[in-house]
């Protein structure tokens, strides 16, 4: 029997160039405080109800903290854009406890980025919504042709 109730979330990152898998990573993540809210929202549908059905990536590596509300550096261009991820529910410990979010990006840019950021939020907006969370990570190179896919499982237990 469990006394408590516990969320946390992680990040699955798979880089591709020209269909070949060239690095897999995964990485936990921070639910910021607003995430938490919005959370606790979402149960009873009060405050920021908006699904959190957005993954965002960007390139800072500034440390992420309870109260960030945003990501520091995200990318707004060249297939990097914030975007409406694949959505499911899929068993970890018990049925349907897992939220998961899974979003491809497909770049464009000729300059590349360092990707070393991700979030996931509300709304595709980058000048609005609540976050959920944030991690920054060991920077991925990604350049025109690549593509970057974003798992994000939260796990409630």
């Amino acid at each position: 029997m469990k006394d408590g109730l516990r969320i946390h979330g992680t990040f699955n990152f798979r880089r591709f160039r020209c269909g070949v898998l060239m690095e897999e990573r995964t990485v936990p993540n921070l639910i910021v405080d607003s995430g938490y809210a919005a959370v606790a929202g979402l149960i009873i549908q009060t405050g920021s109800t908006a699904p959190m059905a957005y993954l965002a990536i960007g390139t800072s590596t500034a440390a992420v903290a309870s109260s960030d509300t945003t990501l520091y550096a995200e990318c707004t261009t060249g297939g990097g854009q914030r975007a409406l991820a694949t959505l499911s529910r899929v068993t970890s410990d018990v049925t349907n406890d897992t939220a998961r979010l899974v979003k491809t990006f497909s770049f464009t840019t000729t300059s590349g980025y360092d990707v070393s950021e991700a979030g996931v939020f509300n709304t595709v907006t980058t000048s609005s919504g609540t976050m959920l969370c944030r991690q920054i990570f060991t920077p991925i190179p990604v350049f025109n042709t690549d593509t970057l896919e974003i798992t994000y499982n939260l796990d409630i237990d």
